[in-house]
């Protein structure tokens, strides 16, 4: 076997594409655990942290493992989805799993999966397969903590069946509706399915319907819940469930010495009014981590701050024009974007490069967007979930956008990056947003990507 065709058997399991049935959400669970069962339940031999939410999943990770790592510990970091390579998913202190490692990978657990295939509990999907390998991965390279991101929802999400010392929720908006319903509260339960009895959850600051459930689900399994704030402002004293950026209990009626815990300023490396939340939050939990025994000191969690990465995220190209790479795909996201041009980039012209899937929430990312467009360009990636009616699409920005605003049609994300810096001047600014897969195409394009599957 060799590398394209250990990623051709990994993608082979993708559930509700090419012809695969998607698994009813407990079956996914079901098998899960019967495919780490096989391979000898390798999440029994670290720690781990799982991570949930709807935006700031993958950022939230990076800034925690970079904190952990600071600290002279070794991470194991699963996330997804991945810009350029499948074995970003992967990494041990963040350097990513070979390509002949994911091959030996993938052909240990292929007699697995094939016994699993003609069993009665069936065979996992492409997901849960990769999540395996990763812990598998991380016993084998002995990691110190393993910080785990969610794929979709939580509570039937393939980390769901790992018991961490600590669960992350970050903020919580809409996105995956079709999957997680159409209400912040049906969102936040689904997302609350990572607590677990005992385990210390914390959570970014949450709109109230989404903290109710929250604070609902926390009190209903026992899991102490603590929030962050997104402001160091005194004032927030007063709140009953968290004080500044110190993480407290919230729907148990515990309490918590408040500790001279915030001694530096938080710094985050990552760009964006939105990091600072994420930034409070990896603070907040690796507090969390200390308490339970990890030695993470202040100076570590300022150096992880300061030393994070997260490519695709806000990212920042320099150059006459400057280019921002950001892969917001729902209304709060793209909010947050253009919050944070208006407040990095202000008194410029925004030309924008834009294409999307076509199960995003266009109804709510459109009209967050198109007022800060002063031009447009359209574009759809290679990935079978793209948005490709772009005429449509088109049609839905006009009434959207300033008058004079024009919106061009480019179909090859590459091209379009290169009409958008074709028509900008030194002065304005370019953003490719709206999806990861055309953020991808950016990096490439720009020659950001070192390598690509």
């Amino acid at each position: 076997m060799d590398y394209q065709q250990a990623l051709d058997y990994l993608y082979s399991f993708i559930a509700g594409q090419q012809g695969a049935s998607r698994p009813p959400p407990m079956m996914n669970l079901v098998r899960t655990r019967a495919l780490l069962a096989a391979l000898g339940n390798p999440h029994h031999a670290m720690p781990s942290v799982i991570i949930a939410g709807t935006k700031g999943k993958g950022s939230t990770a990076a800034l925690l493992e970079a904190i952990v790592r600071a600290a002279g510990l070794r991470t194991g970091l699963w996330t997804s989805p991945h810009l350029h390579t499948y074995r970003e998913r992967i990494q041990v202190n963040r350097t990513p799993m070979t390509r002949d490692e994911l091959v030996r990978a993938v052909e240990s657990i292929q007699p697995v999966i094939e016994s699993m295939m003609s069993g009665p509990v069936g065979a996992p999907v492409t997901f849960a397969i990769g999540f395996a390998l990763a812990l598998r991965y991380f016993a084998e390279h002995a990691v110190d903590l393993a910080i785990l991101e969610v794929g979709v929802g939580g509570r039937f999400d393939s980390a769901a069946v790992v018991t961490p010392i600590l669960s992350v929720i970050t903020p919580i908006s809409y996105d995956h509706m079709d999957l997680l319903g159409d209400t912040l509260a049906q969102i936040a339960w689904e997302k609350a399915g990572i607590m677990k009895p005992g385990v210390p959850v914390i959570s970014a600051p949450q709109h109230p319907e989404a903290r109710e459930t929250l604070i609902r689900c926390a009190a209903e399994i026992g899991a102490p819940l603590y929030f962050v704030r997104d402001t160091l402002a005194p004032s927030a004293i007063q709140d009953d469930h968290s004080i500044g950026a110190w993480p407290i209990p919230a729907g148990q009626g515990l309490d918590i010495e408040p500790q001279q815990r915030f001694l530096f300023d938080i710094a985050p490396s990552l760009p964006g009014v939105f990091q600072k939340v994420n930034a409070r939050l990896a603070t907040g939990a690796a507090l969390l981590l200390r308490d339970a025994g990890l030695p993470i000191a202040d100076d570590a969690i300022a150096r992880g701050l300061a030393d994070a990465r997260w490519p695709g995220r806000m990212e920042i190209i320099d150059g006459a024009p400057p280019i921002v790479l950001d892969g917001a795909h729902n209304g709060e996201s793209m909010r947050q974007l253009v919050q944070s041009l208006r407040c990095l980039f202000p008194n410029r012209r925004y030309v924008v490069v834009f294409g999307a899937s076509r199960d995003k929430d266009l109804e709510r990312m459109l009209p967050e967007l198109a007022p800060a467009v002063d031009a447009l360009v359209l574009t759809a990636s290679r990935h079978p979930r793209a948005l490709v009616a772009l005429d449509e699409l088109r049609q839905r920005f006009i009434p959207l956008v300033r008058e004079g605003v024009t919106i061009d049609i480019v179909l090859d994300p590459a091209e379009a990056l290169a009409h958008a810096r074709a028509y900008a001047t030194d002065d304005d600014l370019i953003c490719v947003t709206g999806s990861l897969f055309i953020v991808a195409a950016a990096r490439e394009a720009l020659g950001l990507a070192q390598e690509r599957d």
